[in-house]
This record gives structure tokens, sequence and C-alpha cells, in this order.
């Protein structure tokens, strides 16, 4: 079964209290919410509000490169042992690390020893991509080196960032359909961020294909929506009726 939900992300510039913003979402429609960071509530008062709204986290939280690296333990700690989240996402690298072949290389070790070392937590990594992990390498992109070298990440595909990078994201939902759980359902528009349903992302073709490759998640994101309150409804009203 592939369940709906919506990465806090998209929700970051909502002048509200976390658990209120937990509240719009559960009335949106939405089945989770993807966690990345809670700001101000404890944990436990995270857990007695998805209680009461019947929200479930989405399995792989998001999670910044320096947590991994500096405070896995604790960072795990919070989003596997008490939320429940079996993996944490590796939300972002900048340009930087894809500047050419050689800095992609040491990214990809980089990332396939980080791997591992989420691994002997007793937790998994999944991989975020944007545009820039589409370097083209000659025999392929920086995205499919990535995964044929590290081959314990998971990959959370976003589709906008994946058609914004050349590719189309239903190929790459097929290709590495036994890598993915959750696929971010962001919608752009000649590498604008828009609304979804308003771009150029087949977005029924890639929520048909994420049935049927059995990613459990279909997540909204917006990166800049110009009324973050608006846009969440906008997003679960869509993605539920895919």
């Amino acid at each position: 079964m592939t369940r709906t939900a919506i990465n806090l992300y998209t929700v970051r510039d909502l002048d509200e209290p976390l658990l209120d913003v937990l509240d719009r979402i559960a009335d949106a429609g939405y089945d989770g919410v993807q966690f990345a960071g809670f700001g101000e509530p404890t944990v436990a008062e995270v857990l007695d509000k998805l209680e009461e709204t019947g929200l479930t986290p989405v399995s792989g939280a998001h999670v910044g490169l320096e947590d991994l690296q500096r405070n896995l333990e604790e960072t795990r700690a919070t989003f596997q042992e008490r939320l429940g989240c079996d993996s944490a996402v590796l939300s972002y690298l900048d340009e930087s690390y894809f500047a050419d072949s050689e800095t992609t290389n040491e990214t990809i070790s980089m990332v396939h020893r980080l791997s591992e070392k989420v691994e002997d937590s007793g937790w998994r990594l999944h991989y975020h991509n944007h545009d820039q992990e589409f370097v083209d390498l000659g025999d392929e992109t920086g995205l499919d080196r990535l995964l044929r070298v590290a081959t314990d990440v998971g990959l959370e595909l976003d589709v906008g960032w994946a058609l914004t990078g050349g590719e189309d994201p239903v190929t790459l939902l097929e290709r590495y359909d036994d890598r993915i759980e959750m696929v971010h359902m962001k919608d752009m528009a000649d590498g604008e961020f828009c609304e979804i349903g308003e771009g150029n992302v087949d977005m029924q073709a890639c929520a048909d294909t994420a049935r049927d490759v059995g990613a459990t998640w279909l997540i909204y994101e917006h990166d800049q929506p110009s009324d973050p309150a608006a846009s969440l409804y906008h997003g679960a009203a869509y993605l539920n009726d895919l």
C-alpha cells in the first residue's frame, strides 16, 4: 500500500508551532509526515500529537550530512528508537560535491563509507537527489555511479529534480525499483519550483510507477511555496486524486 505524506521542509516558513502544523497536515488528508528536524517541541510532545492526529512518521527522516557524521547516535536515538523511522535520508549535498568527475568520485566514496557507518549503528541510509547528481561521467551519471558503488544505499527519488537534471523520473523509478521506498512528488517547470500539477513532471505516471515498484510513500515537497498553508492543502488534494 502506498500512502501520502508531506515533508516538513515545505512548510518551514509557516509561522505556526510545529504541533499546530501537524494538525493542519492531518486535516488536509495526508497519511503521514516526513520529519526534517523538530524545532521547539519535545519528542514526547510530537509523539502525543501523532497519536492524537493519526499521522504516521515516514520511514525515512531527512538528516543533514553533519548530523550523520558527528551526531549519528543521538540522531538515530531520536528518529529510530523514539519515532520508529527505520532509516535516515541524506537530504542534500550541494553542487560542490559534484563539481567534476574526480570530486564526484570522492563524494561517492564518502557516501559509501557513511552508509556503512549508518548500517553499523543499526540504521539504513537513503539518498535524496537534486539535479547536481546527474553530472555526466561518460558512461553513467553521478547518481548511477553512487548507487552502483554504494550498494546498501536506498534512493529517495525526487521526481522534479530528476527531470530538471535531464532524466526521466519514470525510467529511474523502474531502474532502481528495489532501492526505492519513498518518492518525493515535486513538480518543476523549466527548472523552477511550482505547485504540483502545474509543471512539466508527469505526476500521474510517476505515482503509477511508484506504486508498481512497491514504494510505500508518495511525499509532497515544494521548496519555495508562495503560500505554504495553501500549498500544504493543495498537495494533499492532488496526491489523493492520483
